[in-house]
């Protein structure tokens, strides 16, 4: 723990996934010790997410650059850092949240303050010589998340026809994080065969599942029990990303945009109950608009599944609260990016875990090979994580450290499977 303090912050414009820029910072201490972050981006934003900041000078990049945000790191934020023990995130968090002064963080940026929060706690971890899941968790970490895999995308995610944005497959009763992983792989590898076999496109989307025009949405569904009977994969059972929030509401009636059909609340519910009772469905993100408290209260009330609040809370615990109190979702997803920084994250986390909620570390459809929050969700003791598909080595890279993380706690590494989920 000798020479913790910073010594040095440094942040640089890179790509991300889709070829788009983001942030990536490393932070240096006086030990010597050194580590970076990339921050990721979403497509599918929620209305209430921290800002992440853009130059907007239609000359670079369509005015996708973070070059304003790289020079707030390395002007603003470095001068009030540099010099702080590594060790003291909380402080760290607070002063950033403070220099920014914001309730949404628009003035330096979300991407520029959780790159170095995140940067910060890499190097602290390197520093005390301990893997990151276990700095955050210490000695008592020993569980591992329950993947969702995302092999058919749609919504925003794709360029089909497919108003549902990610249809996933989770290894629900299977002994281990690796044996499950491998099945999904294997249910993937045939559901590209039989997409082959229809003549069906094998184009992926943002996030790697495949993205085919279909019927219907609920023709997916049965792809889906093909590639899970050819891959003898009983064990698996289905969740879906909605992503509702994409959907046009007026008058308390949805609009699906891509095949133009129109539900009401009650009709909605209805929707998701039919699709559930076909198929083993068990969990759904963002079932409603963010803005549609009444609509959450109705799929809590109606629905015995696990569902996850997203775009509705965006790992914020004053939407979380909002949410306990109306009684709306048993769930919230984790995405460290909608907020900003650590230290609000792992509130998020403590927040809903204390409410019996179930709580999903996430990706976004903009990825890096940053592998931070397969660390985090182990070391934080997420229930579930998102990360992808099983195709594109920035999603694959997520389940490898997955891979590495349970090799590593061996015999003491559990693997809950069903019991994860609400």
């Amino acid at each position: 723990m000798r020479n913790s303090k910073i010594k040095d912050i440094f942040a640089m414009e890179i790509l991300d996934s889709r070829g788009i820029p983001t942030i990536k910072t490393t932070v240096t201490l006086e030990s010597g010790d050194r580590a970076s972050c990339s921050v990721p981006s979403g497509a599918s934003t929620g209305l209430y997410e921290a800002v992440e900041l853009r130059d907007n000078d239609s000359e670079r990049y369509l005015g996708k650059g973070v070059t304003k945000a790289c020079e707030n790191v390395n002007k603003i934020i470095k001068e009030e850092l540099v010099g702080i023990n590594a060790f003291r995130q909380e402080d760290i968090d607070k002063i950033m949240i403070d220099l920014d002064g914001t309730e949404n963080k628009s003035r330096l940026g979300a991407n520029a303050i959780l790159s170095v929060s995140l940067a910060v706690v890499k190097a602290a971890a390197k520093n005390q010589g301990v893997p990151l899941y276990r700095y955050l968790g210490e000695e008592k970490t020993n569980t591992l998340p329950v993947p969702m895999c995302n092999v058919i995308n749609g919504g925003a995610h794709a360029s089909n026809n497919l108003d549902i944005q990610e249809f996933m497959i989770a290894p629900t009763e299977y002994s281990s994080f690796s044996e499950g992983l491998r099945k999904c792989a294997e249910v993937f590898q045939h559901l590209k065969a039989i997409l082959k076999q229809k003549n069906l496109s094998v184009a992926v989307g943002d996030e790697g599942g495949f993205a085919p025009d279909l019927e219907s949405d609920e023709r997916a569904f049965e792809l889906l029990n093909q590639a899970l009977e050819r891959a003898d994969a009983k064990g698996i059972k289905y969740t879906i990303d909605a992503a509702a929030s994409e959907w046009e509401l007026k008058d308390g009636v949805y609009k699906m945009p891509k095949r133009g059909i129109s539900l009401t609340r009650e009709e909605l519910a209805g929707y998701w109950k039919n699709l559930i009772q076909k198929y083993p469905i068990i969990s759904i993100e963002d079932g409603a608009n963010e803005d549609d408290w009444t609509g959450w209260q109705l799929l809590k009330k109606e629905l015995d599944i696990q569902l996850v609040g997203d775009d509705l809370f965006v790992t914020n615990t004053k939407r979380l609260k909002k949410g306990l109190e109306l009684s709306a979702a048993n769930s919230i997803l984790i995405k460290p990016n909608q907020i900003g920084t650590l230290t609000e994250t792992i509130q998020a986390i403590q927040m809903a875990k204390m409410a019996g909620f179930s709580t999903v570390m996430s990706h976004r459809s903009g990825e890096t090979e940053d592998t931070t929050i397969a660390d985090l969700a182990v070391g934080l003791g997420t229930d579930q994580i998102k990360t992808g598909s099983l195709s594109r080595s920035e999603r694959t890279a997520k389940y490898n450290r997955l891979l590495e993380i349970e090799r590593e706690l061996g015999q003491k590494g559990v693997y809950r499977g069903q019991s994860a989920f609400k």
